[in-house]
């Protein structure tokens, strides 16, 4: 039954504006949040008006072991030696039978930090790097 639960991922494939950053195997920070302003009214002491003002969407953190994909990674940070222009990103859910699970298009995203490996032959694990990005939203499905 566990293998019928679309909801399970293994991995999420990137892309920036149709081209491909590889695969990861962890994403963090999807979301987004109103930031509410407080209001107290005169004479009315039961309460304080919680106002929505604006949208606030958190930074995404891409983390995946290194290897043959991570030169896309340098050709994409490389290609703004002169100016970071914002882009779409795409990161797609994927199953382990390689299905889409879930699909999530993120508007003005600018790259905020690259962090490589940490190299130490005294300490034997997974040689990993992580990508975060900010952005500006992330538009409706379709």
């Amino acid at each position: 039954m566990a293998d019928e639960d679309p909801a399970i991922s293994v991995c999420f494939e990137v892309s920036i504006d149709d081209d491909s950053l590889g695969v990861f195997n962890s994403c963090e920070g999807l979301g987004c949040e109103f930031v509410l302003e407080q209001r107290e009214e005169g004479g009315n002491n039961s309460m304080v008006w919680q106002l929505p003002t604006r949208m606030k969407y958190t930074n995404v953190k891409l983390t995946r072991p290194i290897g043959a994909d991570s030169a896309k990674l340098t050709k994409w940070f490389a290609g703004m030696v002169n100016g970071v222009k914002p882009t779409t990103m795409v990161i797609s859910a994927k199953s382990r039978f390689d299905e889409k699970v879930a699909e999530w298009s993120l508007v003005g995203v600018v790259p905020v930090r690259w962090t490589g490996p940490s190299l130490n032959f005294d300490t034997v694990k997974v040689a990993t790097e992580t990508l975060e990005v900010a952005h500006h939203g992330i538009l409706p499905p379709g």
